[in-house]
């Protein structure tokens, strides 16, 4: 290679380097002026944010872009007749608007042509327009309402609907313009035969859980419905109810339901602990479909050092699959509490009845309830009691979150009874409430309130099994003392004080939480309250500092609390895992 060839080579080489450089493209940078509207702001600035040019400023061809593109900007809300000019002041772009007087909407003419036009539900829609004659041109409005239209045409089963005509006449030179909408609506659909893929076992309750009948108008909104309550009775792994518009039958859509069932036998098991009960660990066995009627039956086992239980539930729908159902269920609890002096081992056999309504917070409950329970309690000889119970339940839930609760309120008033001439060795009657509220203010300012009251009126409350009398005290009541260990108490034969139980509770607890992280929150708490039989007795307060850890399973609650009444002063580190509400 000669001398010359290669000087050639590398001025190419170097000329080809500083390329890239020198055609850099300048992002443009500018001040508005005349423009005060924000939303015309935002899409100005939207349709200048694809603009580069090279150079310190814009060049000519640039600038024309610019006032160009401007304009282009401001008519959609009616500034058809804007003058825009540029000023260059060494490298700052200035962009001097004068919107003038925008289009003012003079004719709207607008007609619905098919079954819509007898549908006063549609109609309504079609004239809620929101652009009205003498308002200044608003574009977006106007294709929002056309894609609005379109959207609610197809979700109440006007499949057919198209826009015949849609039309802007803009008159510049008198700053008006003219609407036309002309709907084609076509028929209204009708929901048809519900066809079932896959297993027909669930066909007998289908029925109970459809919001529509056949030949009712086609609604998008009761076939969410349909969905979500196949999804939530337990019986399926996956299902979904669809319109199968193609197959229609003149004005009839079938509707195709697709089942997956769950397995089955189901079987679960998990863990847990809080430092009331320590470690803990629940099995549970689950066949969610017994028979063709929907029927389904639940096992579970728990245990912790202190408590022991079995249980097994057959449950029966009713009208409401979801929620109008029976229950039996029997089962057997033993309880060797040192910290509440109880021992118990109790058999029980019960039948329930629950129900609510659709998309309700509220649920009620009545039942009938036999327990056979041998307790001995405190420093009292060991006894048996049978008792035959009817009880009723009223209760609210609402929550935005099943594990992290943002905004919830709970509330709950149960009553048993019992008769000695009725199938009982005692006659009694137990009342009990229990509230809990959660709110956040402002995403960060979190208030946990919660109380909890309740009563036995019998004239034999020596005899009333350990598991119906009141203890109080741990994690989910007063903090800063043991799990139920705040009661009402007698002396042993040496001078220790012995538990009994009481006739009354009465606690309250307020919390307050602070995120500190994203994933935890500070929190200070005050709870107070008794279990007792003479509310003369004083009241046993806890109060303390604690963290929330937000996990993928839930918030673990620390806490370290204070305790104190007239027996002690102690302080407690306590932890729970679980929902709140």
């Amino acid at each position: 290679m000669s001398l010359r060839t290669l000087v050639f080579v590398l001025g190419f080489i170097l000329f080809a380097a500083s390329v890239p450089v020198a055609l850099a493209a300048t992002t443009l940078s500018y001040e508005l002026r005349g423009v005060e509207q924000s939303a015309l702001k935002k899409n100005i600035g939207l349709y200048l944010a694809n603009i580069s040019f090279n150079g310190a400023i814009p060049d000519e061809a640039t600038q024309e872009r610019i006032i160009k593109t401007v304009n282009t900007a401001v008519q959609p809300f009616g500034y058809y007749n804007a003058e825009v000019t540029l000023q260059i002041e060494k490298e700052d772009v200035i962009i001097q608007v004068a919107l003038g007087e925008p289009l003012i909407v003079a004719n709207i003419t607008r007609e619905i042509i098919g079954e819509g036009r007898d549908d006063p539900a549609f109609r309504e829609k079609f004239n809620a327009l929101a652009i009205k004659k003498g308002d200044v041109l608003h574009q977006p409005t106007y294709e929002q309402f056309k894609s609005a239209m379109f959207n609610y045409a197809l979700s109440h089963g006007y499949f057919d609907f198209y826009w015949q005509a849609t039309r802007l006449d803009l008159v510049r030179e008198e700053n008006e313009a003219n609407v036309l909408l002309i709907a084609q609506s076509g028929r209204q659909y009708k929901f048809g035969e519900v066809r079932l893929v896959g297993d027909n076992r669930a066909k007998a309750i289908i029925g109970r859980l459809q919001p529509f009948k056949q030949g009712d108008a086609y609604s998008a909104t009761k076939l969410t419905t349909f969905n979500r309550r196949l999804n939530e009775t337990g019986y399926f792994q996956r299902a979904i109810a669809r319109p199968l518009v193609s197959q229609a039958e003149g004005a009839n859509v079938p509707i195709e339901i697709t089942l997956t069932h769950l397995p089955r036998d189901i079987f679960n098991v998990g863990g847990g602990g809080s430092s009331d009960t320590g470690p803990r660990i629940r099995g549970r066995w689950e066949r969610p479909w017994v028979n063709s009627r929907g029927h389904s039956i639940t096992g579970e086992v728990y245990l912790s050092k202190p408590e022991q239980a079995a249980s097994l539930d057959y449950r029966i729908p009713l009208e409401d699959v979801n929620n109008d159902y029976a229950s039996i269920k029997t089962s057997y609890e033993f309880e060797d509490n040192t910290t509440s002096d109880t021992k118990s081992e109790k058999l029980s056999i019960s039948a329930h009845r629950f129900w609510k309504e659709q998309d309700s917070p509220w649920q009620r409950s009545v039942s009938l309830t036999y327990d056979r329970e041998m307790f001995t309690q405190g420093i009292s000889e060991p006894q048996t009691v049978n008792l035959l119970m009817p009880g009723y339940s009223i209760g609210y839930s609402e929550s935005d979150n099943v594990l992290s609760i943002n905004q919830g309120k709970y509330f709950v008033i149960a009553m048993q009874g019992a008769h000695e001439n009725a199938g009982s060795d005692i006659s009694l009657l137990k009342v009990t409430a229990k509230a809990k509220y959660i709110a956040t203010f402002n995403n960060t300012h979190r208030i946990f309130l919660r109380a909890e009251a309740g009563a036995i009126e019998t004239e034999e409350f020596d005899r009333v099994p350990s598991s119906l009398r009141f203890f109080t005290g741990g994690d989910q009541s007063i903090r800063g003392f043991s799990y139920q260990e705040i009661a009402p108490s007698v002396l042993d034969d040496d001078g220790e004080r012995v538990l009994t139980g009481g006739k009354y509770l009465a606690t309250g607890s307020a919390e307050y939480a602070y995120p500190v992280t994203d994933n935890w929150r500070a929190a200070v708490f005050a709870d107070i309250g008794t279990a007792t039989n003479d509310f003369s007795d004083p009241l046993a307060t806890g109060y303390g500092i604690g963290a929330h850890w937000l996990t993928l399973i839930g918030p673990v609650r620390f806490y370290i609390a204070r305790g104190h009444n007239e027996f002690e002063n102690s302080w407690r580190f306590h932890f729970t895992l679980g929902p709140e509400l």
